[in-house]
């Protein structure tokens, strides 16, 4: 399960998960990216939960946050719920901006600081958008990822 969120001035982008395991040999990955601009807000509520009929499942929830600004806001709440007793289980979440470090590294191979700031911020969505199964929908989103920066 993956999404992704592009979000400025004023937006919220408000998702909500829930993810039930309840058979043995149960598999999830669970990546959901935010882009967060202006004064926009993300929120991320995700919850697993795998049963006691859940034995030897692998679920793994990530939520990634990138802040382009200072007034953006972010609130992340990742939870895993385990009651059967021989899984493998991870839950995290980040919030970042763009590394300076790395625009500069960009810049010092001669490309204009928004050049570098757009390439980071296509490679962050990227993650999300090359795991779609069409290419035309790829191309289509990361067109659309390019006229928000």
């Amino acid at each position: 399960l993956y999404g992704l969120a592009f979000i400025g001035n004023e937006q919220e982008a408000d998702t909500h998960s829930a993810i039930i395991l309840n058979h043995p040999n149960g598999v999830t990955d669970q990546v959901y990216k935010s882009i967060v601009d202006d004064k926009a807000h993300s929120i991320f509520n995700g919850k697993v939960y795998v049963s006691q009929t859940a034995q030897l499942t692998n679920a793994a929830q990530l939520n990634r946050n990138l802040l382009l600004s200072s007034g953006g806001r972010v609130d992340t709440k990742p939870q895993l719920e385990i009651i059967a007793d021989n899984v493998q289980c991870s839950h995290g979440a980040t919030v970042s901006q763009l590394d300076d470090d790395e625009v500069f590294y960009l810049q010092s191979r001669g490309l204009n600081e928004e050049v570098s700031r757009n390439l980071l911020i296509d490679a962050f969505a990227a993650g999300i958008i090359n795991k779609l199964p069409l290419p035309s929908l790829q191309n289509i989103l990361k067109q659309c990822v390019a006229c928000k920066v």
